[in-house]
């Protein structure tokens, strides 16, 4: 099971043991509003590319400013342990503004892991990586499987 950090330096300070043996450390960021197979594919992709996954997770605030009115369902809190439950998350930390370029830049991750909906180009603290010799990643998402298709189908009911 996974660790919620309690913010970014206790975060640097767990993941400095792996660094100092060479271990490789995957970052991947987003909101993780409502959990389904889709996400879960994505994570075991991700974790699948390094030693270590870590998950930057939206705060309610940035959820609220990126998704809009009645989101986020589940709690930052609530998010992060079930993130933290999944077997191929080994750290999650949120954080508070849009974009988790400040974050990116703090923890200096090897691979940075976006979504294949991304375009690369596009991809928040992209430059960052490459720059320090990192690697750039994008995994195809599930089709039709989304957070978003998923309040359409409850609503629905």
């Amino acid at each position: 099971m996974g660790k919620v950090a309690a913010d970014v330096d206790a975060l640097r300070a767990a993941l400095a043991p792996l660094r100092a043996r060479g271990g490789r450390v995957v970052f991947t960021n987003g909101c993780f509003d409502l959990l389904h197979p889709g996400h879960v594919r994505y994570l075991a992709a991700a974790r699948a590319l390094g030693d270590v996954l870590v998950v930057g997770l939206n705060g309610d605030a940035s959820v609220r400013r990126l998704k809009g009115a009645g989101r986020p369902i589940l709690t930052a809190a609530e998010r992060a342990e079930v993130l933290a439950g999944l077997a191929a998350v080994d750290h999650v930390v949120v954080f508070e503004a849009d974009t988790p370029r400040d974050l990116i830049v703090a923890l200096a991750p090897d691979v940075l892991v976006k979504g294949a909906d991304w375009a690369a180009e596009d991809i928040v603290g992209r430059d960052e990586v490459l720059a320090r010799g990192g690697r750039v990643e994008r995994i195809a998402v599930v089709p039709g499987v989304s957070t978003s298709e998923l309040l359409r189908r409850i609503r629905g009911v």
